[in-house]
This record gives structure tokens, C-alpha cells and sequence, in this order.
């Protein structure tokens, strides 16, 4: 017994079978990496995994039990959660978002026609670097996006709060002193192992990417039918009932 914690290499391999289970936030984050790279899977990897650290807070603190006893309080998580996998799934359509940028390609590549020969000047060099700059942002405001995303996702979903609630105690020895710090601390061994095996399903997405150009030119499709997927993840947690009641 470690801690107040009885069983710790069952738990951690149990744990890991059970983080390797493919789910909503595994299918987040390999849809980024296949589609941006490994930098954009890791970061929604470390999204999901922020977000469980709030339900292993919660659930030690007794927050997510007071949600299990409530069917009120569960029913909005639930509802909350659905509409926000519904419409992370709906962005990843992104019908309208894919005309625009079309269109903005269209544009530039206007612009690149009628660019002059002439030799760059410093207004130009300027313009360059201003443009340099401007990317930079939108890469950073994008990363931002997919972790403040991924963070939501985990964090709205009350069958993560349950899991923890119903799984965790039954690793804490029942004379163990402090039992909140029992908990915590296995929250975050599961926590610590979920994050490599996240970054693993990110490192995945990526290979397969540049292994595959046939995959990276279908990867338009391939959104498209992660958005589907996850529109299915909602409405499937819309109709899910409390398992605890």
C-alpha cells in the first residue's frame, strides 16, 4: 500500500488499457495532428488532459458526487456537453469556412500575378515581415483555439466526472488517512499516464500524414467526416441517462 492506495500497478494498467480506448478526445486529437501536424495534435492532447484535471478536482473535492446524486445537475453538464460536441463538429464541417478560404486563395494567387518583377524595395521588405508577423499570430491564436477547445470538450462531458467518481476509489485503501489526497494522487498518475499515450495517438496522427500524401489530400474529407462523427458523439451523450441513478 502506497499512500493510502491499494493495488497501484493494477490501476496503472488499467488505467492505460482504458486511456488507450478510443473516444471523443482521441479522435480530437489525431483529426489535428493528421490535419496540421504533430506540434497541433500535441497541443490538443494537452488540452484534453487539462481538462481532466479539472474533473479529478472536482471529483475529490466532492463536487462531481454532488452531480451524480442530482439529476438536475447532471442533466445540464449532459446538455451543455452535447451542444458543445455538436458544434465543435459542426466547425469541423466548416462548409462556409472552406469557401472563404478558397476564396482567399483565389485572391492571393490574383495578387501574385500581378506582382511586378522589380526588384524588392524597403516598403516591400517591410510589408514582408509585417506579413511574417501576421502569420505567426494566426498560427498562435490557432493553437490557442484547438487547446482552449480540447480543454472544453473533456471538461463538459459528465460521464469523465462519473468515471473518476465510480473508478478511482476503489484504489484507496478503506484505513487510509487522508483519502482526498489518495485520490488526487491517483487522479494524477491516470492523468500523467493519459498524457504520454495522447501525445502517442498525436505522434500517430502526424506519421500517418506524412507517410500517406493520398491522406493528406483527402484531408478536407477526412475533417469533414470527424465532424460528422463528433455531432454523433453529442447527440449519442443527449440521450445517455445518468448510470449512476
Amino acid at each position: 500500500m502506497t499512500a493510502g492506495i491499494d493495488h497501484l500497478g493494477l490501476f496503472i494498467a488499467a488505467g492505460i488499457l482504458l486511456n488507450l480506448t478510443p473516444g471523443p478526445d482521441v479522435l480530437y486529437i489525431v483529426t489535428h495532428a493528421l490535419k496540421r501536424g504533430w506540434r497541433t495534435g500535441a497541443v490538443a492532447a494537452l488540452g484534453i488532459t487539462a481538462g481532466c484535471f479539472v474533473h479529478i478536482a472536482a471529483a475529490a473535492l466532492g463536487v462531481s458526487a454532488l452531480m451524480a446524486a442530482s439529476s438536475t445537475a447532471f442533466s445540464v453538464l449532459k446538455w451543455l456537453g452535447a451542444a458543445y460536441l455538436v458544434y465543435v463538429g459542426w466547425t469541423m464541417l466548416g462548409i462556409g469556412g472552406a469557401k472563404t478560404g478558397r476564396a482567399k486563395s483565389a485572391g492571393a494567387q490574383a495578387s501574385d500575378s500581378q506582382s511586378p518583377d522589380a526588384s524588392i524595395s524597403m516598403p516591400a521588405i517591410d510589408s514582408i515581415a509585417a506579413d511574417a508577423m501576421n502569420t505567426g499570430a494566426r498560427g498562435q491564436n490557432h493553437l490557442n483555439k484547438v487547446f482552449v477547445t480540447g480543454f472544453w470538450t473533456n471538461v463538459l462531458n459528465p460521464k469523465v466526472a462519473l468515471f473518476f467518481l465510480a473508478f478511482l476509489p476503489q484504489f484507496i485503501a478503506p484505513a487510509a488517512e487522508h483519502k482526498t489526497a489518495a485520490f488526487l494522487l491517483l487522479g494524477l498518475i491516470f492523468n500523467f499516464n493519459g498524457l504520454w499515450i495522447n501525445l502517442g495517438y498525436a505522434a500517430l496522427g502526424a506519421a500517418a500524414s506524412q507517410r500517406f500524401s493520398a491522406l493528406r489530400h483527402g484531408m478536407r474529407w477526412l475533417e469533414r467526416v470527424a465532424g460528422v462523427v463528433f455531432i454523433g458523439f453529442g447527440l449519442k451523450l443527449a440521450l445517455t441517462d445518468n448510470p449512476l441513478h
